[in-house]
């Protein structure tokens, strides 16, 4: 897994850059290693919003972008927050791409229906069986 960890506007402390680092590789566990997440941070500046601080991160998969947005008081909680989400969309992305297709081949064995191969038509000269 690529990570890339940026500011909205602004730049990242080193702590909470090291600290998104190290929680994100438990995800990266999950993803492909060619897996890009972005992960932006941001801070509102208006005092009368309580959770100030939001981590936003974007996982570019094979199919569809996986998004996940949340705020919290400190980047860290925003980070510990974030990643909750992540792992449950993550986990539900892998489930769909690996179970799914063999679910579906499961139903056409259990139905016990053979597959029927199309015959060729019998040409000018050639009897049918």
């Amino acid at each position: 897994m690529r990570l890339q960890v940026k500011a909205h506007s602004g730049t990242v402390s080193e702590p909470v850059r090291a600290y998104a680092e190290k929680r994100f590789a438990k995800l990266g566990r999950r993803l492909h290693e060619q897996t890009l997440v972005d992960v932006t941070l941001s801070r509102e500046r208006n005092p009368s919003i309580k959770d100030d601080h939001s981590a936003e991160a974007v996982v570019h998969t094979k199919g569809p972008n996986i998004v996940a947005r949340e705020s919290a008081t400190t980047y860290e909680a925003a980070i510990d927050q974030l990643l909750e989400k992540l792992e449950r969309q993550v986990e539900r992305y892998r489930d769909k791409r690996t179970h799914e297709p063999r679910r579906a081949r499961q139903r056409g064995k259990v139905t016990g229906e053979p597959e029927q191969v199309p015959e060729a038509p019998a040409g000018p000269g050639e009897e049918a069986a």
